[in-house]
């Protein structure tokens, strides 16, 4: 089976460091779908508006593996704090045997008129920048919606978000550079704690890059301060 990429994903995050774990958590985090020459056909997305979410199918980019290397039955979901292992089949982890994601993401508007018309321009992508997309689907809610199923080990740790604060000099220039709704997005990005899970360093200092920026950050004590940024 031959996978072609249709589509690539543009995010206001350049590395894989940051993005929120799953798709919808960060509702207000906007994307766009870009499609490549073949498949940029706005036949292609007729009826596609009519539909308020979509599933993609994409490539964990950032995450290949030798295909030589042997295969890890076992991971450690961040969910757990990065310490208890689990089947990779039971978890959404990157590194799996194929390096494939699935993501429910909200679709805003498709823009037509554009460069390189269609666009889609979607919310609450958990997607880098540049991530190559395999297909597009409709999220159907009378057979894709299961409100009452079990969630597994999701269902047994509760996930608190961090309280992010910064000086009012620095949130000032930040909505300056990223505007109010971009300052608004970045807060919530950082409320759920983009550092790996195995890591709890009160004195260290982060950078994440987020819409042309690297955002430097610490925290402690389940509160987050942003301390600066960078141009980058």
């Amino acid at each position: 089976m031959t996978l072609e990429t249709i589509a690539y994903f543009k995010s206001p995050f350049a590395s894989k460091f940051g993005i929120p774990r799953q798709s919808g958590i960060v509702p207000e985090l906007r994307g766009e779908i870009h499609f490549v020459d073949k498949y940029r056909r706005t036949e292609a997305v007729r009826g596609l508006d009519g539909f308020d979410y979509i599933w993609l199918i994409w490539e964990f980019s950032a995450a290949r593996r030798d295909p030589d290397a042997a295969w890890q039955p076992t991971v450690r979901p961040p969910r757990l704090g990065g310490n208890a292992r689990l089947g990779v089949f039971a978890t959404r982890s990157p590194f799996r045997p194929n390096p494939l994601g699935l993501s429910s993401v909200r679709v805003e508007r498709i823009d037509y008129n554009c460069a390189g018309a269609p666009v889609i321009h979607v919310l609450g992508a958990d997607l880098m920048d540049g991530t190559p997309i395999y297909d597009i689907k409709p999220y159907v809610p009378y057979s894709d919606a299961h409100p009452e199923a079990a969630g597994g080990f999701t269902d047994k740790e509760d996930w608190k978000p961090l309280k992010v604060s910064m000086p009012d000099t620095v949130r000032d220039d930040l909505e300056l550079r990223l505007g109010a709704e971009g300052l608004e997005t970045l807060i919530g990005v950082l409320a759920q704690d983009p550092r790996p899970r195995f890591h709890d360093d009160p004195g260290r200092i982060y950078g994440m890059p987020f819409g042309g920026l690297d955002i430097r950050f610490k925290t402690e004590a389940g509160s987050l301060t942003v301390t600066g940024f960078d141009l980058l």
